[in-house]
């Protein structure tokens, strides 16, 4: 039996640079140890002769299927990708930035992740500058799934460049959409109100390009207010409470209107290493665990793990993916799980002996 096949899904517009559209293209297809069936590749509006014919030559040249989607007019990242998904035939959906690079072995970990089980599989990934060998930053998502619903509340849990999902669990939750600058964010919050089994790989896959004004697009008044928008549509339907709501206002608002050379280095130092200091504490608590639990003499099972692929293994194909209850508002909770929401699921082993703390109950 053939594995089940994937998508590529990339969206390109007038903004972009046809020397990194190459470069892009070709490390997430042709470079790929894993690749993709078939290639979806918007074009978003009119764009420069020479992109045009770059686009053209990727096409001709590519090893695999290329479905090329021109929209005559720029719709906006959101409304593009959401064409590009009516144009993929297969449920897997992997997508990949017009800018960035992928690492040679990024499908090969996460594509079988979402054959797996997994809906919504996200990675870390590298933040570099003139090219690949100058890397200036590190971004590691959570890898629990407790971790990555608390964390949404917040900030978004998945780097979007990096992202492999099911094609019906996006159409489920309403697709992108068209809220400018936070369009994934906003569809992330809606697939795991959905219920979507979620997956973060903390190993970069992904070398995300932050030159020509990364992080200044990251500030101002129109990103400000497609985040207010955004926090009045996840109060509205209850993933966040009132509190959390002006917590968010203030902080990420705040976060939008300060100048580039404060916002540039409280997101290196404060939100990218976020992952990477829960994954640590994680992993420290297991450890801690394990230890009293094999003093204890209780009996040890081990959990499959997806980030278990840290350090170029693969994760374990047959690994099943845990269901959950969809997401219920609070105002629809029982008394005994109105202040834990979602995170009264289990994560990863999170009901098994392996984990239970002997100290407690």
């Amino acid at each position: 039996m053939q594995p089940e096949p994937f998508t590529l899904l990339m969206t390109v517009y007038g903004g972009d640079r046809e020397e990194y559209v190459r470069d892009a293209f070709r490390s997430a297809v042709d470079d790929q140890t894993l690749r993709p069936d078939q290639v979806v590749l918007v074009q978003d509006g009119p764009v420069a002769p020479e992109l045009a014919a770059a686009l053209k030559e990727l096409v001709a040249a590519s090893p695999v299927e290329v479905t090329f989607v021109p929209l005559e007019v720029n719709r906006g990242l959101g409304p593009a990708l959401d064409a590009g998904l009516q144009a993929a035939r297969h449920d897997i959906v992997a997508r990949m930035d017009a800018d960035d690079i992928a690492m040679p072995h990024r499908f090969e970990l996460q594509v079988p992740l979402v054959r797996a089980g997994a809906e919504l599989v996200g990675a870390g990934l590298l933040e570099f500058g003139r090219d690949t060998g100058d890397v200036v930053g590190r971004r590691i998502p959570p890898s629990d799934p407790t971790d990555i619903v608390r964390y949404s509340r917040l900030h978004d849990p998945f780097n979007h460049p990096t992202v492999v999902y099911r094609r019906s669990a996006v159409i489920a939750a309403g697709g992108y959409g068209d809220l400018p600058l936070m369009e994934d964010y906003w569809l992330f919050v809606r697939m795991i109100a959905a219920g979507a089994r979620l997956v973060n790989v903390a190993e970069p896959l992904v070398y995300y390009r932050v030159g020509d004004g990364a992080y200044e697009r990251r500030g101002g008044r129109e990103l400000l207010r497609s985040e207010l928008l955004l926090q009045r549509e996840m109060l509205r339907e209850g993933f966040i409470s009132r509190a959390q709501y002006l917590r968010n206002v203030m902080l990420r608002g705040g976060y939008r209107l300060v100048p580039t050379a404060i916002r540039k280095p409280f997101y290196r130092r404060l939100v990218a290493p976020y992952g990477a200091r829960r994954n640590a504490a994680k992993a420290a608590r297991a450890a801690e665990i394990a230890a009293a639990n094999a003093a204890a003499r209780l009996p040890t099972l081990t959990i499959p793990d997806p980030a278990a692929a840290v350090g170029g293994g693969a994760p374990d194909p047959t690994m099943t993916v845990p269901d959950r209850p969809a997401y219920r508002p609070r105002h629809a909770r029982p008394d005994d799980d109105v202040q834990t929401g979602y995170d009264i699921w289990p994560a990863y082993g999170a009901q098994d002996p392996a984990t239970a703390d002997p100290r407690e109950g």
